[in-house]
């Protein structure tokens, strides 16, 4: 009964907007494929990311960042309407730059071979199985997660505890650390996921405050 009562009483905007982001995400990440799988993919891989090591367990990190985003997203969307459209709106406008990127500008990287038979080595070759080297930049592992944090953060003090935010950031550069040290992005694909990220809730706000909403 109490869970039924907690889905009823959640805020109909929040539904609306999480329903949006969710099409933007598949539209954004998997649409785009139907339009360049064919095309020619750029690796933008540095010297720097060669010299970065493969480190399997970190695969643990890049799994639990669904948790994040999920925990974090729904106590966004508990928020007031206005905090929840800045969030959420910047979280639509940077998955439409990242169609766009995607559409312009495809990006692969080489995988490694993954020799090892432990239980971090068959996770990462799981994720392997599931995703394809292709959209990598921006990373939208590391743009939810920045998202997550820049949303949450300001909940502390209100509905968190004050030590959530550091927690939360903590995760998120472990996530972004994932990324690389999986062999699933590079590291401009990280600064990619965060300026994204940014340049949409400025937007965002910019939006809501010629709207009248903030």
């Amino acid at each position: 009964m109490n869970l039924k009562k907690n889905i009823l009483s959640y805020p109909k905007y929040s539904i609306v907007l999480i329903a949006a982001m969710l099409c933007m995400n598949m539209i954004a990440y998997m649409g785009t494929r139907l339009i360049t799988t064919s095309r020619y993919h750029y690796n933008i891989e540095s010297a720097l990311d060669k010299m970065l090591p493969v480190v399997p367990f970190f695969v643990v990190f890049y799994v639990l960042a669904f948790a994040q985003w999920i925990i974090c997203y729904l106590m966004i969307g508990r928020e007031e309407k206005d905090v929840c459209m800045r969030i959420f709106i910047g979280e639509i406008i940077a998955k439409a730059m990242c169609l766009v990127i995607f559409l312009v500008f495809p990006t692969t990287l080489n995988r490694p071979e993954l020799t090892g038979g432990g239980i971090f080595e068959r996770l990462l070759a799981f994720v392997y199985s599931l995703d394809a080297a292709d959209n990598l930049f921006p990373s939208i592992h590391c743009l939810e997660s920045w998202m997550c944090w820049r949303g949450c953060r300001k909940l502390v003090n209100t509905r968190l505890p004050g030590w959530f935010n550091g927690a939360n950031l903590i995760f998120t550069f472990l996530v972004f650390a994932s990324t690389v040290l999986c062999k699933q992005h590079v590291l401009i694909d990280i600064a990619g996921g965060v300026a994204v990220v940014e340049i949409g809730l400025f937007l965002s706000g910019k939006i809501l405050k010629k709207a009248g909403t903030q």
